[in-house]
């Protein structure tokens, strides 16, 4: 396939050697500046690497490995579905608080939706504004209650040990998309958290569905990007990162050593989207946006040292806890 890439395909990789330079050394240095780019400096960017974000962070370390005792796949289906159906740490953290360690076998799906339906009473979010989560219609009025539902039926179902005898990435991808209020984007953001876990473990640059944002990244990052295959843009991008990067002299040494894979570089597609809004508002793409809507608000915590799935092999070198200088707020999450 020939692509014809546009200004914004160099600011790409502009982008995510600045940002993934500006997490690096947000790991050693509570108080920055991080970075000089203006554009990071003012807004909300997440990490190149969708691993390292902070909501997959908590995933990984404290709902998939939060502990030695194996778990046994339904367990880990269990867990990553209910987190990720709200994607949101404060209503995990909720849940446990109210009904002790989750697990499918102890669930209790009404007292969950109890808990839920009292929060939303006391003006709580339940849901993370990251993704728009269709309510499934399985027969209740409120969207949590359905949502509760739908994991109960994949359970019954036995979607686990289907799952876990997949064959591929997109057979796992396959078998989410049966299920209705999974979407083709919400399905794969799924199949890969799942495959964070020890319940599958297929290589990431298997498969890779292309979000909106990513859609509209790639529209702008070529002249002719509406028209392209996705899947072939993005497996294009991980093909050429290194000789990319080093035709710029930018510098990017990946997640301690581990490359771009197909679901980074759909990630950084999404998030060129935004940043070309300020660098590039010259270049409409395809969703015609014109503003980033969220800024960067430093908030006065630091970040542990980051966890990834043992699989994995990462070299992660150890790290002193960070302490900020007194009167300096210093944020370590996008």
């Amino acid at each position: 396939m020939k692509f014809s890439p546009s200004c914004v395909y160099d600011t790409y990789w502009l982008f995510a050697s600045r940002r993934q330079a500006l997490y690096q050394r947000r790991l050693t240095d509570a108080d920055g500046p991080w970075t000089d780019d203006p554009i990071l400096q003012r807004y909300r960017f997440t990490n190149v690497f969708r691993a390292a974000d902070r909501v997959s962070q908590y995933l990984i370390a404290n709902v998939q490995y939060r502990d030695d005792r194996p778990r046994a796949g339904a367990e880990l289906f269990f867990r990553t579905l209910l987190f990720k159906l709200f994607n949101k740490i404060e209503t995990w953290e909720l849940l446990e608080n109210r009904l002790g360690t989750l697990s499918w076998q102890s669930f209790d799906v009404q007292a969950a939706d109890e808990v839920l339906s009292q929060a939303m009473g006391s003006g709580a979010k339940i849901y993370s504004a990251a993704y728009i989560m269709p309510a499934p219609r399985l027969g209740f009025e409120r969207k949590h209650s359905n949502h509760l539902a739908l994991l109960v039926r994949m359970m019954e179902d036995g979607l686990p040990g289907r799952i876990a005898a997949a064959p591929s990435l997109e057979a796992v991808y396959d078998l989410l998309l049966e299920y209705g209020g999974l979407g083709p984007f919400l399905a794969y953001q799924y199949a890969i958290d799942l495959n964070y876990s020890g319940l599958i473990d297929f290589d990431e640059n298997d498969f890779v569905v292309a979000g909106p944002g990513a859609l509209d990244g790639i529209a702008k990052c070529f002249e002719d990007g509406a028209d392209l295959e996705p899947r072939s843009v993005i497996e294009h991008m991980v093909e050429a990162q290194d000789r990319e990067f080093a035709a710029r002299s930018l510098d990017f040494g990946g997640l301690f050593g581990r490359r771009m894979t197909l679901i980074d570089a759909q990630n950084v597609f999404c998030e060129i989207s935004k940043y070309s809004r300020v660098a590039h508002p010259e270049v409409a793409g395809v969703s015609n946006r014109t503003r980033i809507k969220q800024s960067f608000q430093p908030a006065s915590r630091t970040q542990p040292r980051p966890f990834f799935p043992p699989k994995w092999n990462l070299a992660v070198p150890p790290m002193e806890p960070l302490r900020p200088r007194a009167g300096v707020q210093g944020s370590l999450f996008a």
